[in-house]
């Protein structure tokens, strides 16, 4: 299991949103580069960059120039969404050293998208973002709630050979209340899919919780607010995930 500190990126600096409301943002870094190494000085075995202004539809020149710095300054492995809307899209970001994209609207509106680049550049490469909001799909970096349940998402996207979700709660993500662990080891149960756990995490109990339904498919956790706002310490989350994982 993996545990991915976040690093979200609005007009290049490192924020973090309240239920991906852009009107509830507060500025953590202005130097996001410096945030990676940070982490990766801590432990961290991948990061996972989001994008926030792609999501939102607006220009993300900023970002991408923070990402390549990202990429300059650390060595791990880096997971990237957000405004990620072409099979084109996503090779220029593979491109620059991505190790996985996130796919997240497209997925529902266009899953063509998703078939080419799991063709193009093989499961490991992609993972599909099931954000949902009382278990149906948010797509347009949350703005609208679509018809679709994010059980049915999973389903579907597992049967054309997507291997890797990120599945997020909208209504607890950057609140700091707690991991709908229940919702996501579902979702991994029903749909054979290995599922990061994404929004919420509020104490190293959701991090325990976490790995306790690791056998049912949960196979990573992104934790953002409560590492910035220093309610523990990554190596504490880390060490929990090691002892979790270390045989009896």
């Amino acid at each position: 299991m993996i545990v991915y500190p976040a690093i979200d990126l609005r007009r290049g600096k490192c924020v973090r949103l309240q239920q991906g409301s852009a009107q509830a943002e507060t500025v953590f870094a202005d130097d996001p580069p410096a945030m990676a190494r940070h982490w990766q000085s801590l432990g961290a075995e991948w990061l996972h960059v989001v994008n926030l202004d792609g999501a939102l539809g607006e220009s993300a020149e900023a970002n991408i120039d923070a990402l390549e710095h990202i990429l300059d300054e650390v060595s791990i492995p880096v997971q990237f969404g957000g405004g990620i809307r072409s099979v084109d899209d996503a090779q220029g970001i593979l491109a620059m050293g991505i190790r996985r994209v996130v796919l997240g609207t497209v997925a529902v509106r266009e899953p063509s998208v998703v078939i080419e680049a799991l063709s193009r550049f093989g499961p490991e490469a992609v993972a599909v973002g099931i954000d949902a909001r009382d278990g149906r799909v948010a797509i347009h970096g949350w703005l609208d709630t679509t018809e679709v349940t994010a059980v049915d998402l999973a389903h579907r996207m597992a049967k054309v050979g997507v291997r890797h979700a990120v599945y997020t709660d909208v209504a607890r993500d950057g609140m700091l209340t707690g991991v709908n662990v229940d919702a996501t080891a579902h979702l991994a149960r029903r749909s054979g899919l290995g599922v990061i756990a994404s929004g919420g995490v509020a104490s190293l109990k959701d991090v325990e919780s976490v790995v306790a339904h690791r056998e049912d498919g949960i196979e990573g956790i992104i934790i953002g607010m409560a590492l910035y706002r220093s309610v523990f310490s990554l190596p504490d989350a880390l060490d929990i995930v090691a002892k979790g994982q270390a045989p009896c």
